[in-house]
């Protein structure tokens, strides 16, 4: 059930993967007016095989916002998200939602057209546009001087990351945000990032020039929530204060207001290695570290376990975003 209040607070929501729509779905439930940029790096699995094929933006991480956002039976959004069986040949591992996509992206020669058409089809509460209007690409130079190029690469190669860039897809030139994307972020009450894989879901977003600026400038409330678990490849053996500092070196400012950290513990052996293989070990606290990167720092319970997997409880992060937000502006 929704709740409604006088006076919708105005969140952006920046990034991408799975904990993303987590956050959203509970937003939506709070009758926010809710923004998501959505970072359109993606280059594996459904997503990468249709922007190679099509030259388009990735689909899969738009695809999940639209369904978190949206409030369309579940038979429906079962249907939009129904993933193909690895034998079935060339539509092997392709969602209907992604080929949904594909084709309206086709027909309006515009992933953003798209989005926007579905999100009055699907009944979206809120705006989703990707981050910029063309494909991005992620490059990454490790610490032993080394690169790679590709989302899909970069955790693969098991190195420390020093810091990650983009460059448009087609041409290799700097990346230009989406329309309406900066005065979305200009007119915020809350920015919100994460939860999701530092380098590849958050940062590749923050890598467009005048988005992270525009962050940077904002007086908004702006709110990293800090992921529960370190990933392979890219956060081994971090701190949650790591996480901060990464963020801040990369846009050469403390520009992070406050941090929400999970504290409560993982029971032991619960996660399915199987299926949850990028997880690594519980993150690390270090809350001198967080107070010294200027963050005012939320540390509670926020952990939910199902299925194997660890995961945000949406409803503990989204009532603390609605105490933060109503208390810096209200």
């Amino acid at each position: 059930m929704k709740t409604y209040r006088i006076r919708k607070p105005k969140i952006v929501v920046i990034g991408g993967g799975t904990g993303l729509p987590v956050i959203l779905h509970g937003l939506r439930d709070q009758s926010a007016d809710i923004t998501a940029i959505v970072t359109v790096a993606d280059d594996g699995g459904s997503s990468g095989l249709l922007r190679q094929s099509i030259n388009m933006s990735p689909p899969g991480d738009l695809r999940n916002v639209l369904v978190a956002l949206s409030d369309m039976p579940q038979m429906y959004e079962d249907i939009f998200q129904y993933r193909f069986k690895e034998e079935d040949n060339f539509l092997a591992n392709h969602t209907i939602g992604n080929l949904i996509i594909a084709a309206m992206s086709e027909m309006k020669n515009s992933t953003y057209e798209a989005i926007q058409l579905l999100s009055k089809f699907m009944h979206v509460d809120g705006h989703i546009y990707p981050a910029s209007e063309q494909s991005m690409t992620l490059h990454a130079k490790f610490s032993d001087g080394s690169n790679a190029t590709g989302e899909s690469v970069i955790a693969k190669e098991r190195k420390k990351i020093d810091y990650v860039y983009v460059t448009n897809t087609a041409d290799g030139k700097p990346v230009k945000p989406a329309r309406k994307v900066i005065s979305s972020i200009r007119e915020a009450d809350m920015i919100v990032l994460g939860p999701g894989s530092l380098f590849t879901s958050i940062l590749p977003n923050l890598m467009i020039k005048e988005l992270g600026e525009a962050v940077c400038k904002s007086e908004a409330e702006v709110v990293y929530i800090c992921n529960i678990m370190t990933q392979k490849g890219e956060t081994e053996h971090f701190s949650d204060a790591e996480h901060v500092k990464v963020l801040h070196n990369h846009l050469g400012k403390q520009f992070i207001d406050t941090v929400l950290v999970n504290t409560e513990p993982i029971p032991e052996d619960y996660i399915d290695p199987d299926v949850y293989d990028e997880y690594l070990l519980q993150v690390k606290h270090d809350f001198k570290g967080l107070r010294d990167e200027g963050c005012r720092v939320i540390s509670a319970d926020f952990l939910e376990l199902k299925d194997g997997g660890v995961f945000h409880d949406r409803a503990k992060v989204v009532d603390e975003l609605f105490r933060l937000v109503f208390g810096a502006k209200y």
